[in-house]
Formats: structure tokens, sequence, C-alpha cells
């Protein structure tokens, strides 16, 4: 599980049918201080309504990713399980809405 930010919109011609319907999104990990680090990584939206520029928080495990979409044959890894506003961390509480 991470915090990431969403960098952008995967669109698809054609997806696998358990796909279908759900928003495929590109997301890149944020550090401690907020800025975005590694590589960019594709995550589904189960109907969150992430977009563009939110902070969100990313389950990266085949199992709770397709716990959170809600079929267990469903081909995911990476699944977006909320849009973040802001994050406590050591006492300090850094906002991102």
């Amino acid at each position: 599980m991470f915090v990431g930010k969403v960098i952008g919109n995967v669109w698809a011609t054609r997806k696998h049918r358990h796909l279908n319907g759900l928003k495929l999104l590109l997301v890149k990990a944020l550090d401690e201080a907020g800025k975005e680090t590694g590589e960019a990584a594709m995550a589904v939206d189960a109907n969150i309504g992430a977009g563009p520029g939110d902070v969100v928080l990313v389950i990266d495990e085949g199992g709770s990713a397709r716990k959170i979409l809600g079929n267990a044959k469903s081909p995911v890894r990476t699944a977006v399980a909320g849009i973040i506003d802001s994050v406590n961390l050591n006492g300090k509480e850094k906002k991102y809405a």
C-alpha cells in the first residue's frame, strides 16, 4: 500500500472483460515530503472517482485489489482504495485537499 498522485489516464480500446467499465489511471508514489518518486504504475479505479492531480491510497497486492473491485476473477494487482484529503505523520499534518 502506498500514497500516490494520479498523473494521468490510460485509454484502452480493448480491455479484459473483467475490466470493462473500470477506469485505468497512472499513479506515482509520493515520499514523506510529498514529492513524486519511482516509476509510474497503472491502477484500476473502481468507482472511487479519482482523476489527474488527486492524491490517492493505492493497494499494490492482487488479492486486496480484487476485494476492492469485488471481483475475484479480475486480472488486477493495483487498485485505488480512496482519495486522500490529509495525512498525519509524526504529529505533522500534510493536507492534499
